[in-house]
């Protein structure tokens, strides 16, 4: 091979790299010609590599992008590098979308600067999902834009000011105190006084009715002076009575008491102590079946049931998930401090398209798992946890399996793209690609085989 194709076989190599990368690139030169650009440049301004070489990057990028006034103009005349400015601009195709930017001096062997590097991530759907977050789809702590979520938001402001009982169910995890606690401070009157939580599954029948109604002195073994229950502590306010539907029959008719004549007795006594209170409870299971099945009496469920709320699964609103994620984020960013920037397409598909049997506590878990993964810049998929990765949940991956098992065809589809992409970037190096892939060579071959991906000739 002589020198004119070997520098034809390495800037092939380049550019193949390049290609491969998530965000775009672009160099300059001293004049502020383009004289690099790679895929995702080409994608994300709609323009081709040949139209782009050599034009001017006012040209290609824009008045608000690459004008006079512009930071980058200023960046690139300065010689001053800026990181992720983000700027808003309309491309060729006339939708207007938001670039996170970032650009750096270019120099030659000999240190001289020859032009300037600019990259940058297409950020308009992070930026859509902060102002959002700001706006309509956030409730105290509830995030949502689903339709059956507005509906809960809806639900939440309707009964906010009233002092009707509320029946919240819905699975573990999808947030049933959050909107316990919605309920109770948005602007209600009793907004000000105490929110009283019990987990009524976590306590025995006896430490249950005196934790709930409390006792008096001698009322039993260790009962040295007399204590107010939760509903004393709660008056003015709410109780939140959690997974109700577990308590046993005893409590039940001593609860039905308690609504009915807004009056408790404490344990081991017989006077009566009015209390105002707001009873809002919350289940995991369908109290109605519960009911049927004779473990709940039904004049409690029509007491405790006045405004029923149901909260969806998290697969059933899959179009909250990316606001979630943005949502937990801002958390992690503000307790941790790690220049976390969002999450990566793949990275994202792979959360929309998990099941998430553990819900909105486990996609948080997921997020809090990835800050401890990743140091800095976008969260990709080796920063989730390994079940959201291959699409399972609670099931095992079969055994000889190479390629994880998706729920969804687009999961599938990802692990071939990046596959391919690494092959090519690579050019068709075994050795290179699995160490891009973070797999043996081995296990490459093995799903390439797998894949029927073939090398170019």
């Amino acid at each position: 091979m002589d020198t004119n194709e070997e520098l034809g076989t390495a800037a092939h190599n380049v550019q193949s790299i390049l290609d491969s990368l998530s965000e775009g690139i672009l160099t300059l030169d001293d004049q502020g010609r383009i004289t690099g650009i790679n895929r995702v440049a080409c994608d994300t301004l709609g323009v081709t590599r040949d139209k782009a070489l050599m034009k001017g990057c006012l040209c290609v990028l824009g008045e608000r992008f690459c004008g006079p006034e512009s930071v980058l103009f200023e960046s690139i005349l300065k010689r001053e590098p800026i990181r992720d400015y983000e700027v808003e601009m309309n491309l060729v195709s006339g939708v207007r979308r938001v670039l996170a930017v970032s650009t750096s001096v270019l120099r030659d062997a000999q240190d001289r600067e020859v032009g300037g590097l600019v990259s940058f991530r297409d950020v308009t759907e992070i930026v859509s999902l902060k102002r959002d977050l700001g706006r309509k789809y956030k409730l105290h702590n509830i995030v949502g834009k689903s339709k059956q979520m507005q509906e809960v938001f809806g639900l939440v402001e309707e009964v906010a000011d009233s002092d009707a009982t509320v029946l919240i169910e819905g699975e573990s995890g999808t947030g049933k105190e959050l909107v316990a606690r919605a309920i109770h401070y948005y602007h209600g009157t009793r907004s000000k006084n105490p929110f009283v939580a019990v987990n009524c599954s976590a306590l025995a029948e006896s430490l249950l009715e005196s934790e709930l109604f409390g006792h008096v002195r001698g009322a039993f073994t260790g009962a040295v002076r007399d204590k107010k229950g939760r509903f004393e502590a709660a008056a003015g306010g709410t109780i939140f009575l959690d997974e109700i539907g577990d308590i046993s029959s005893l409590i039940q008719v001593k609860l039905l008491r308690v609504l009915q004549e807004r009056t408790i007795e404490r344990v081991g006594s017989d006077k009566s102590i009015p209390v105002d209170f707001r009873v809002v409870s919350a289940t995991n299971r369908t109290l109605a079946d519960v009911v049927r099945s004779g473990s709940f009496r039904q004049d409690l469920y029509y007491r405790l049931r006045v405004v029923p709320i149901r909260l969806p699964a998290l697969r059933e609103r899959r179009d909250d998930i990316p606001l979630l994620v943005q949502h937990f984020m801002q958390g992690f960013r503000q307790e941790t401090n790690r220049p976390i920037e969002g999450v990566d397409k793949e990275a994202l598909s792979a959360l929309v398209d998990h099941s998430w049997p553990g819900n909105v506590r486990e996609l948080e878990n997921a997020i809090e798992y990835a800050f401890v993964k990743c140091q800095s810049g976008l969260i990709g998929l080796p920063h989730l946890p390994a079940e959201v990765v291959s699409g399972t949940s609670q099931e095992t991956l079969p055994a000889g399996s190479l390629l994880p098992k998706r729920r969804h065809r687009a999961n599938a589809h990802l692990v071939r793209e990046r596959t391919a992409q690494a092959l090519q970037a690579t050019g068709w190096n075994i050795t290179k690609a699995a160490k891009l892939l973070k797999i043996s060579r081995t296990t490459l071959y093995k799903r390439i085989d797998e894949l029927g991906l073939e090398e170019p000739l």
